[in-house]
């Protein structure tokens, strides 16, 4: 890998308590990769991006950029373009599909002509939510309310998008799409860290996998050469048809 990682993780350990919900994990993501992380419920992979965000407290190396993360609270790693989608959304239901969208440009303080910018490179990229931006938030469909999560951490302008479990609670065709815009945000420069439970959709979208189980790595890999390895197969993907 050639230059500066986009992300640096090394030997990162959070707590809860006395409980370590991540042991020593290590990542890297070069800019312009999408780097997904799978493992099953329960294994620390939000836990991994709430210490990458600033949410919770962790030791060990957290670079973005080469810049340490540690010295840098939410809203300052934000400025910096790091940005998460978080697995609930937390989308604010009773305001409107534009107030939701606003509300993600707020940290940057764009001007009148650069928010505009923005808001309409969103609506190009969404159709949906320009048809529905005077609708409340909590009366879009799930397909609907992810792509609002992502068009509102657009607004911010991000380099690197963390996702947690977008798929979450959405039909097959739905994931397509919205794994398709993923990928589309790669190709447009916004680098991606994607945790997700659907591992083959997972590593069909992205570049390079990392499997963590209870707390650390178990496994990590070219994303195409983790989905033929055995033990995933056999964990994560069904027991070896991967036919659709």
């Amino acid at each position: 890998m050639n230059g500066v990682p986009m992300l640096e993780i090394a030997d990162l350990h959070v707590a809860y308590g006395q409980v370590e919900a991540v042991r020593g994990v290590s990542l890297t993501l070069a800019p312009g990769q999408i780097v997904s992380v799978i493992g099953p419920n329960g294994a620390g992979k939000t836990t991994l991006l709430g210490a990458a965000m600033g949410l919770l407290p962790s030791r060990g190396t957290l670079r973005f950029e080469g810049q340490d993360l540690h010295e840098l609270d939410v809203e300052d790693r934000v400025e910096r373009g790091l940005c998460l989608v978080p697995e609930k959304r937390e989308l604010f239901g009773e305001l409107s599909v534009l107030d939701n969208l606003m509300l993600g440009a707020y940290s940057r303080s764009p001007g009148k002509a650069e928010l505009k910018r923005r808001l309409d490179g969103v609506y190009e990229r969404f159709p949906r939510l320009a048809e529905r931006k005077a609708q409340r938030a909590d009366t879009l469909s799930g397909g609907e309310r992810q792509m609002l999560a992502l068009g509102r951490a657009l607004m911010c302008k991000p380099r690197l998008l963390m996702l947690d479990e977008p798929s979450l609670g959405l039909a097959p065709l739905i994931v397509q799409e919205i794994l398709a815009i993923v990928r589309r945000l790669r190709d447009d420069g916004v680098s991606i860290l994607l945790v997700e439970q659907n591992a083959l959709a997972a590593l069909r979208s992205s570049d390079y996998g990392y499997v963590i189980e209870t707390g650390e790595v178990s496994l990590h890999g070219a994303s195409e050469q983790l989905a033929d390895d055995p033990r995933v197969r056999h964990s994560y993907l069904g027991g070896g048809t991967d036919d659709d």
